[in-house]
């Protein structure tokens, strides 16, 4: 029984093994085609009006459940005030009083779908570049944000996007469905006004890193690995090595000052938070979080889009990029590899709750 839990964990051990070979080598074949992507290829960007959108679903609506009479009544009416409206625009200019007409607000609607690399903020840096080359203090920023968090400086940076709109002076509001938690909490904290739904989660304000180390397996088998530095620090812990207790040490250094600057950063921007309660890596949902100023207001994203379509303009800004075959492919294995290993991270960490 016990050869076989050996020769089962070293069979276990070798496809780990495999596996992240496969990877590493499908991420790297990802990572030149994203840089032969950015050379090479531009994007555009795309806009779409969410008020014609709201509004042809509500004509699709009517023609559906009103009767004929009532309906031709409706659609007259609209008319006589579109007219009415361009009328008055028309005579603006005439006169040379355009600008003296009440300006309508308008609102770009922005959406990010985080992964453990925050791929998307080649697309969001885009986005945002091209909202503020046109908003106005009087106009918002809407980002629908979900993301279960990741790597440190990607979600840093993807952050950092997000002040510049900040910075600018433009109201940036954050709408959160699902989840908003650890690098996306980075992200949404920044926020002047951060919503969320009732069930969605957020917080998770903490640093977490995690290794195998094959080195007891492999001495047993006579295999030698050498790591080699240059500098005391170079390397801390290892996958293939023998780890020290110096080593660990530094490691868990270096990870409480970054949990240290994480806690510094939301603190600046939502100095409200009681961070010894928060900052400790724990997760609320909606209400919660409400409870603890994590969040300002409960309410879907849906919701709040369409309450403000009835005063503002709202546009959907997203940037597009052509991409070629081999370039998709390779991009989709990255994602599917990216998908499985962040599906495992949140069944051991985040996914702890169900419903049935």
């Amino acid at each position: 029984m016990v050869d076989f839990l050996m020769q089962y964990g070293l069979f276990l051990a070798k496809t780990l093994t495999l596996v992240l070979a496969i990877v590493m080598v499908i991420a790297a074949i990802g990572a030149i085609a994203h840089r032969r992507r950015q050379h090479q290829q531009e994007g555009h960007v795309e806009v779409r009006s969410l008020n014609d959108r709201y509004q042809d679903m509500q004509h699709e609506l009517e023609h559906a459940v009103l009767d004929e009479e009532t309906l031709k009544q409706q659609i007259k009416s609209e008319r006589k005030k579109e007219k009415a409206e361009a009328k008055a625009r028309k005579k603006a200019a005439k006169e040379g009083k355009l600008d003296e007409l009440p300006e309508r607000k308008r609102i770009y609607v922005l959406s990010f779908d985080g992964d453990m690399h925050a791929s998307e903020v080649e697309l969001l840096r885009e986005e945002v570049t091209a909202v503020l080359s046109l908003a106005r203090p009087e106009d918002e920023v809407v980002l629908k944000l979900e993301s279960p968090g990741g790597v440190v400086h990607d979600y840093g940076f993807a952050a950092s996007q997000l002040e510049r709109i900040r910075r600018k002076q433009i109201p940036l509001t954050i709408c959160v469905d699902r989840v908003a938690a650890s690098g996306g909490y980075m992200m949404a904290c920044i926020a002047n006004r951060l919503i969320a739904a009732p069930f969605a989660v957020l917080g998770s304000i903490g640093v977490v890193a995690q290794l195998p180390n094959f080195h007891r397996l492999l001495k047993k088998n006579d295999i030698d690995v050498e790591v080699l530095t240059a500098g005391e620090y170079k390397r801390t812990l290892t996958v293939f090595g023998e780890n020290t207790e110096k080593g660990r040490e530094k490691f868990l250094e270096d990870l409480e000052d970054i949990h240290c600057l994480f806690k510094e950063f939301v603190s600046d921007h939502r100095p409200q938070l009681d961070l010894e309660k928060v900052a400790t890596g724990e997760i609320w949902f909606g209400k919660r979080a409400l409870e603890h100023k994590l969040v300002d207001e409960l309410m879907t994203s849906d919701e709040y889009l369409f309450q403000c379509a009835e005063n503002a303009d709202l546009f959907e800004v997203r940037y597009e990029q052509r991409r070629g075959l081999q370039e998709r492919l390779s991009e989709l294995a990255v994602e599917s590899s990216d998908k499985v290993l962040m599906r495992w991270w949140q069944r051991a960490s985040q996914t702890r709750f169900f419903v049935r």
